[in-house]
């Protein structure tokens, strides 16, 4: 009896909550606000891949195609903020998932993943004193380039540049993020920004060793830009020239950035364009493959039109080792097309892409075909 009675009082209680709720959450679209200075914010990214994926088999040929359907992307939001100047900002994700785990190799038995598991993404919070010097501090995407720090649901492309976070697994890092603290700020009519901050990075034996530094700065020479994360398309929406650069060091490893982002409107359509260059030193703090001495390139560009609402897009990668790690090297060709009959909240993209080892005969050229079906909410 004990237990029905405390079974209603929790529904009622429940009923009564939600009845409180409903007004701010119809009227803010998933946003519940308790009071002026206190709100929460709700959202999903859903990207579901149809991906085939051309292998190399013992010779060096293309030996068919891995066949995949799966989650790129399943992940949950919540930002909010807490008192008058404190927000913060949360996401899960679990990607790949379903995604085949099973190699190439002679024997390999099949598998996949139908459950990677949600791990934590992105947690700050941030203090936002004044508009000139914002504090933050949690898990947070490494300023270094763009690129880096772009939505991963407003992407003109396929996906991130391949080696856009090449120094994620030796700086033990998620995906290029890392905790620790992040100052930015706006300057110059909000047309200059800043990022700089010191994180964690690679612990060593005995976690005595120095932190990790990484500092941005971007100047937007026609609209302004402001935001934790950048977009890589307006769809003509804003005009925007924004020219940055980027710092990343730890010990002996260092990596430089500079990077040029270009959306302007074209009548009523919109032409979007984006180079971003890194270079790489992982010096004899992280002396592996990822990090051999490098330059990476990547460029982007794609033209939205309203009328039918797509975007044909291209893409052009390049990894270049220095000396004797060059039979490393990989060039990477993109071309597809983005139906946006929703923007960024529902849209289909396909795309083809051709990966060469230029300087390694042993390596064959891979061919990939993907589908992508995006649902965005926040």
């Amino acid at each position: 009896m004990r237990s029905k009675i405390r079974a209603n009082r929790f529904a009622l209680v429940s009923l009564a909550l939600l009845i409180a709720l409903l007004p701010a959450v119809a009227n803010g679209q998933a946003i519940i606000k308790v009071n002026d200075n206190v709100n929460f914010r709700l959202g999903i990214v859903l990207q579901a891949w149809a991906d085939w994926n051309g292998q190399s088999n013992a010779t060096g040929e293309t030996d068919g195609f891995q066949q995949n359907l799966f989650l790129r992307r399943a992940r949950f939001l919540v930002g909010g903020q807490v008192a008058k100047d404190v927000t913060f900002f949360f996401m899960t994700d679990n990607a790949n998932l379903g995604k085949s785990t099973q190699t190439t190799a002679p024997g390999a038995t099949g598998g996949k993943a139908p459950a990677t598991g949600f791990v934590v993404q992105d947690a700050f919070v941030e203090w936002a004193i004044a508009n000139e010097f914002r504090l933050q501090g949690g898990l947070i995407l490494i300023p270094l380039c763009r690129n880096c720090n772009s939505s991963a649901h407003l992407l003109a492309s396929m996906d991130y540049g391949t080696w856009s976070f090449q120094e994620s697994a030796s700086t033990q890092s998620s995906t290029g993020r890392d905790t620790g603290f992040q100052a930015r700020g706006y300057l110059a009519g909000d047309h200059l920004e800043y990022r700089a901050g010191a994180y964690s990075g690679f612990r060593a034996p005995g976690v005595k060793n120095s932190f990790r530094f990484a500092g941005r700065l971007q100047y937007n020479v026609f609209d302004v830009e402001k935001g934790q994360f950048y977009p890589g398309v307006y769809f003509g929406k804003k005009k925007i020239l924004a020219i940055g650069a980027g710092y990343d060091s730890q010990s002996d490893y260092s990596a430089w950035a500079g990077d040029i982002f270009f959306d302007y409107p074209v009548g009523k359509n919109g032409i979007t364009a984006q180079v971003d260059y890194v270079h790489y030193d992982g010096g004899v703090t992280f002396n592996t493959a990822a990090l051999f001495k490098q330059d990476d390139l990547f460029v982007e560009a794609g033209f939205f039109l309203s009328g039918p609402k797509i975007m044909p897009f291209a893409r052009y990668e390049i990894l270049d080792y220095e000396g004797v790690n060059n039979v490393l090297n990989r060039t990477k060709y993109q071309g597809g097309i983005g139906y946006y009959p929703y923007g960024s909240n529902f849209n289909i993209k396909a795309g083809f892409t051709r990966t060469e080892a230029p300087n390694n005969p042993n390596v064959a050229s891979t061919n990939q075909y993907t589908v992508q079906i995006q649902v965005f909410y926040y």
